[in-house]
């Protein structure tokens, strides 16, 4: 008869064995990573601070308000500092950072607390924007509730004010939860004014350096990529150079475009037409459709 508890035995031994080597995967000092759930779970305390009156499981009024938001604003707290601490700490052992760890943790948490009613404010503006310009919308709680746009961009406004303030690896924990349940991959760094509204959404990818200014409309399948994912490429001096492109403001990008490059700028005002490839600046108030030509990718009418 076959010794399955043997064999299993066997294979665990030779499991085992395999991380003597060098692999990179090999780290067991991982263990003291931030908790990719513990990071989540702090995140979805986050967003019913952000739209209390949509998360509540009970009437709201002024009186009973602050209670409401305090049930989740210390979880989060809890939470999100601990996650800022291993991260930080992980950083120390590899000798990555000089940073004292408590400190840091508490003080970017209250930061991003701090933030909230800013925050708060531009997110009421994206999902106005997001009402106004479809007209498959039928109201503001519709948006909230249930456009994967206002989503995205949620997580990221949240994670790019860690991101800016230093914090290893947490921000894209959250920007990949976002873009796992809504198909829109936002770096958590790249740079994003007000009123961004992605209709649809599926498949639209903002890189590290994007910079996007106010009042930009990006449809579905949309690349802000980079020319080149060569890592010594990406980095001049030891700093990360600029790989993305720039769209400036009242752009309007429509589905399966592919805008590449960091010195690429998109002017205000322009209209990038379906499914169109650019690799070259475009000027002000341009409209570009089909293929723009190599030599210039002047305007096509």
């Amino acid at each position: 008869m076959t010794d399955l508890t043997g064999d299993l035995e066997e294979a665990i031994d030779k499991i085992a064995q395999s991380y003597d080597s060098p692999a990179a995967i090999n780290s067991l000092e991982s263990a003291a990573l931030p908790n990719r759930r513990a990071v989540i779970e702090a995140y979805q305390h986050i967003a019913p601070i952000i739209y209390m009156g949509f998360y509540s499981t009970r009437p709201l009024n002024k009186t009973n308000l602050r209670h409401s938001l305090s049930e989740h604003a210390y979880p989060a707290y809890e939470n999100l500092c601990e996650q800022i601490h291993r991260a930080i700490t992980y950083e120390l052992k590899c000798e990555w950072s000089s940073k004292d760890a408590a400190t840091f943790a508490h003080e970017t948490t209250m930061k991003l607390f701090h933030s909230l009613p800013a925050l708060r404010e531009m997110l009421n503006e994206d999902a106005v924007t997001a009402y106004e310009l479809d007209p498959a919308a039928r109201s503001v709680e519709e948006v909230v509730f249930s456009y994967p746009t206002l989503e995205a961009i949620t997580a990221y406004r949240v994670a790019n004010v860690l991101r800016l303030a230093g914090v290893p690896l947490i921000p894209r924990i959250i920007a990949e939860y976002a873009h796992g349940r809504t198909g829109i991959d936002i770096h958590p760094a790249a740079s994003i004014g007000r009123r961004l509204f992605i209709d649809h959404g599926t498949g639209v990818v903002v890189g590290e350096t994007t910079i996007i200014g106010n009042d930009v409309k990006i449809y579905q399948g949309v690349t802000l990529g980079a020319l080149s994912t060569n890592r010594s490429a990406a980095e001049v001096e030891g700093k990360r150079g600029k790989r993305h492109p720039t769209i400036e403001d009242n752009v309007t990008i429509y589905a399966g475009a592919t805008i590449l490059g960091g010195d690429t700028v998109i002017g205000k005002g322009s209209v990038i037409g379906g499914n169109v490839w650019i690799v070259k600046s475009i000027p002000a108030g341009s409209k570009i459709f089909g293929r723009p030509r190599e030599e210039s990718q002047e305007d096509e009418t």
